[in-house]
């Protein structure tokens, strides 16, 4: 057996020293692309709490959850968030009626009971309605979906947040059903197969084994399609109105944080208002809202989650 010479030996330690060093720089790639997301974060938020300190000093915090009236364009400024919190909550509400109970029937449809060939061209026919654009869907909201409700509610105004939540439920519709599709179809098969040993129809087999078995990733697509309806602009800025209204009435007219910060960016506020501050101040509300959510899902997924 003959012994690598000198020259070899070298050759395959600088072959190995430049293939480590190769993995490092990758590594370091990769490590600044995931703390790039971080740091945005953490940008955000630090953005909206600096810019929002200016606010408070105009009224309490205490104020700004339970006052019920938000006029801080006029020159008697009120500072209640409680009427965008609940158009907000509102039309998420009327959105997730619509969203979990369609998006979940389809995700079984499509993960048990769908043929290959109907999966593959349904699956992503449903997945470009996500890509529609939202001002697409706030148009149709207002034109074609409102006039026909106040066909059934006489009474309903042209501005409503029950034609927006309805439209905007349709909207976050794959993103439910994909998210829950994807979670279904890892379910090991051998628990379809015991389940069908032990006398279950598809059926039985399908909502009693598998959503159970899945919960956790049908969680987290619950979770996103909140965090989509709750932070939705568009639709809600065309269709439901842009009057901050304390109603829980869905057919009512309302606005939305997400609403109010488009109409006053919009605007010609000078920077360091009141008026101006307060889409921070908004904004960081909607934030801790959508974190409120995740945080929910979060626990659930945790607390849900098989291991197989």
């Amino acid at each position: 057996m003959e012994c690598p010479t000198v020259s070899e030996t070298n050759s395959r330690l600088s072959h190995k020293q430049g293939r480590i060093i190769k993995e490092r720089v990758i590594e370091t790639l990769l490590f600044l692309a995931a703390l790039s997301s971080v740091a945005t974060t953490f940008a955000i938020v630090f953005i909206l709490v600096y810019e929002s300190i200016p606010f408070f000093q105009h009224t309490t915090v205490l104020n700004f959850l339970t006052d019920t009236e938000w006029t801080p364009l006029f020159d008697d400024a009120r500072y209640g968030i409680m009427p965008l919190v609940s158009g907000t909550l509102v039309t998420t509400g009327v959105a997730l009626t619509v969203a979990i109970p369609m998006g979940t029937i389809i995700a079984i449809y499509l993960s048990e009971f769908a043929p290959h060939r109907v999966r593959e061209i349904v699956k992503p026919f449903l997945e470009l309605l996500g890509a529609v654009p939202t001002v697409v869907f706030g148009y149709f909201a207002l034109v074609v979906v409102t006039p026909l409700l106040q066909k059934i509610y006489p009474d309903l105004p042209g501005f409503n947040m029950l034609s927006a939540g309805l439209v905007m439920g349709i909207m976050i519709i794959p993103y439910v059903s994909s998210v829950s599709e994807d979670a279904m179809r890892a379910v090991p098969m051998h628990l379809r197969e015991g389940s069908y040993a032990m006398g279950a129809t598809r059926f039985q087999t399908a909502v009693r084994v598998v959503v159970p078995s899945a919960f956790s990733g049908i969680a987290a697509a619950f979770t996103l399609g909140i965090s989509r309806a709750v932070g939705e602009t568009m639709i809600v800025a065309i269709a439901a109105g842009m009057q901050p209204n304390l109603t829980w009435k869905a057919t009512e007219s309302a606005a939305t944080i997400s609403a109010f910060i488009v109409q006053v960016a919009l605007g010609d506020l000078p920077h360091g208002s009141v008026g101006y501050q307060s889409i921070f101040a908004a904004g960081l509300t909607l934030m801790l809202i959508t974190l409120i959510f995740n945080i929910v899902g979060y626990w659930l997924k945790k607390r849900f989650r098989e291991v197989y």
